[in-house]
């Protein structure tokens, strides 16, 4: 990864993503389609925590899995993974958490406001 990407994740991390998820999403960003391998090479995350991430972001549809029959290595295929939509609709959905998070603190300090202590 390159530092724009670490700037990515790093960005992520601070809004609350999962570190995991962070460098994947990241990863993603600054690629057309990587392997499993290529992201645990570029971030550093164990194959493990590679699957735990991009099974997440594949459950919210936010990317696409193929798996590659054609690999040199025995046992089970490659699989790719890409980004299926915008950087900026992944982004959209943790501003409006954000969002709806900070009114519903702003709604509990009023109401906090408003007992008789």
């Amino acid at each position: 990864m390159d530092d724009d990407a670490y700037e990515v994740a790093s960005l992520l991390q601070s809004i609350d993503v999962p570190r995991i998820e962070a460098l994947s999403l990241a990863c993603l960003f600054t690629a057309s389609e990587l392997s499993s391998q290529e992201i645990e090479k570029a971030t550093g995350l164990r194959q493990p925590e590679v699957s735990v991430a991009m099974r997440s972001l594949y459950e919210r549809g936010w990317i696409d899995e193929r798996d590659d029959k054609r690999t040199k290595c025995r046992g089970r295929p490659a699989k790719y993974y890409s980004l299926k939509v915008d950087f900026e609709e992944i982004i959209n959905v943790y501003e409006s958490r954000i969002i709806k998070m900070n009114k519903e603190k702003l709604k509990t300090v009023q109401d906090l406001l408003k007992m008789d202590v």
